[in-house]
């Protein structure tokens, strides 16, 4: 009989050591799932990889929702996805303890002031190949217009930014689609 710590700890381990995010923690939770509980075959767990890779959203909390879920149903998948979230929880917790307490240090301030540029650029090229791609398949007068008119709503009218997405979404269904 599965138990609720069983499935605590099968999502929590690789949530620790699965340094670098869903994708690494996928052979972590195969290891768990198929070689020390037993709970599903290897096949079923191919299965269960593919749909779950076919939804939208982090892969390893959809792993643990669908295995906590069959496993010991509603309670057991929000005990697997609070186990698989936790350890990056509790780790950003601590590190804005260490940010909190070092901010008005000269190196930390120094760093910050390396970094924004940096950010920037990033920032920067991201914004300039996204008008690039929606220029080529929008055209530029039509992504210039809808980048034009959020600028008006939000910044001289004040309208939320969520209610300028929402319409350039239902514009670009209606009439890009």
């Amino acid at each position: 009989m599965i138990t609720y710590w069983q499935l605590f700890i099968a999502f929590f381990i690789p949530g620790v050591l699965g340094y670098g995010g869903g994708p690494a923690s996928i052979p972590l939770v195969e290891q768990e799932v198929v070689d020390r509980f037993e709970w599903m075959t290897i096949n079923e767990f191919s299965e269960m990889l593919a749909m779950a890779n076919a939804l939208p959203g982090p892969i390893a909390t959809k792993m643990a929702g669908f295995i906590g879920f069959q496993q010991a149903g509603v309670i057991g998948s929000l005990i697997a996805v609070f186990a698989t979230v936790v350890p990056s929880l509790l780790l950003m917790i601590l590190l804005l303890r260490l940010l909190m307490k070092y901010k008005d240090s000269p190196k930390v301030k120094r760093l910050t002031m390396f970094i924004r540029p940096t950010i920037a650029t990033l920032l920067g090229v991201m914004a300039f190949q996204f008008f690039q791609t929606a220029s080529a398949d929008s055209g530029f007068l039509t992504m210039s217009s809808i980048g034009l008119i959020s600028f008006i709503l939000m910044e001289r009218l004040r309208i939320h930014p969520a209610f300028v997405i929402l319409a350039a979404l239902v514009f670009g269904a209606l009439f890009l689609g």
